[in-house]
């Protein structure tokens, strides 16, 4: 996945910092679409996956305007439907933007989405 730094990308823009440089948030957001997309055809119809875990390292600042390329590979899978992909981002210099991992869960999307609280009936 291929994504461009705009000004709503950056640290300043996003709360996370006061810097116009990509946002590790943003960042992370980006790794873990690329685990959505990783992880479909592993999932079954009527289950859906859900991020569980992140560790990321973002090692590298990248400008507005800079590009950065997003992967995600299944690093193993574990017992009870987990999921692990190894991530990485580069820039397009070739530069190691950030890596790490993700851990997904494989659930029944009915069965996740009822146990979703409803804010209304917290009221």
């Amino acid at each position: 996945m291929r994504h461009e730094v705009t000004d709503a990308d950056t640290a300043a823009a996003m709360g996370s910092g006061d810097v116009p440089v990509l946002a590790t948030p943003r960042l992370i957001a980006w790794m873990e679409a690329a685990t959505v997309e990783a992880a479909a055809p592993l999932v079954e119809p009527g289950r859906t996956s859900v991020g569980t875990q992140v560790r990321v390292r973002h090692l590298r600042a990248t400008p507005v305007g800079g590009r950065v390329e997003v992967s995600a590979e299944t690093a193993g899978s574990g017992a009870g439907g987990r999921l692990t992909f190894a991530v990485r981002a580069v820039d397009a210099s070739g530069q190691l933007v950030a890596t790490g991992e993700i851990d997904r869960a494989i659930v029944d999307r009915e069965r996740f989405l009822a146990r979703v609280p409803d804010p209304a009936a917290e009221r």
